[in-house]
């Protein structure tokens, strides 16, 4: 395979600075909106993100997450406080998140500072989600090494018998951090490279928009 001869070109439209909402969380609200009514399938998660992470050295650390919520606070997720993407907010509180909806040939890229969401509103998801993901979430020592699966499964078997169909609690380790953005960057596909870039930067009394060059 020669990957540098893969390529398409990006048709669909353009991006210019009188499309965009002053405010840039009803502009990525807008952008989400589109992207889960063209979804072109089932299996398709426009709301999954790239999170990207850097330990004290400088290490970049990159998965997949889930977007729980967005609003003028920030952006909300949740994981395991001592995996691997914890650990290093915990030292460098630091993040990006990036959305790629391919379907539409766009990009939103963002940019902040990761704080740690209120335990009442952990609580609140965590007992939202499916009773299995409860129990996996709370047996699951994330980012660590295992002798098998099979010891994990055994394990939330162990700790639904042990709950007697009694709510899972909320693991002390557990919970949901928000990235309060500083930038972010909505990104157009268009023809021969020449995307449009737009972007808002945080400033004192509000948001300034900019373009950048492909």
């Amino acid at each position: 395979m020669s990957f540098e001869q893969l390529r398409r070109q990006y048709t669909m439209g353009g991006l210019h600075e009188s499309d965009l909402d002053a405010d840039p969380i009803a502009q990525f609200h807008q952008w989400m909106k589109a992207a889960l009514e063209n979804s072109p399938a089932d299996w398709v998660e426009p709301y999954a993100m790239t999170l990207s992470t850097a330990d004290p050295t400088g290490r970049v650390s990159s998965r997949i997450v889930l977007l729980r919520g967005a609003d003028h606070g920030g952006f909300a997720f949740y994981t395991n406080y001592d995996s691997d993407k914890g650990q290093q907010l915990r030292a460098n509180p630091q993040a990006s998140l990036t959305f790629y909806w391919g379907y539409l040939e766009r990009q939103v890229r963002i940019e902040g500072t990761v704080s740690r969401l209120e335990r009442s509103r952990a609580d609140a998801y965590f007992h939202n989600r499916p009773r299995g993901s409860q129990l996996s979430a709370a047996i699951s020592p994330q980012s660590q090494p295992i002798g098998n699966r099979e010891s994990l499964e055994q394990a939330v078997r162990e700790l639904d018998t042990q709950l007697e169909g009694a709510e899972v609690p909320l693991p002390d380790n557990w919970g949901g951090y928000l990235l309060a953005p500083s930038r972010l960057e909505f990104w157009q596909g268009r023809e021969n490279r020449l995307h449009d870039r737009l972007v808002y930067e945080r400033v004192t009394d509000g948001w300034i928009l900019r373009r950048l060059a492909p």
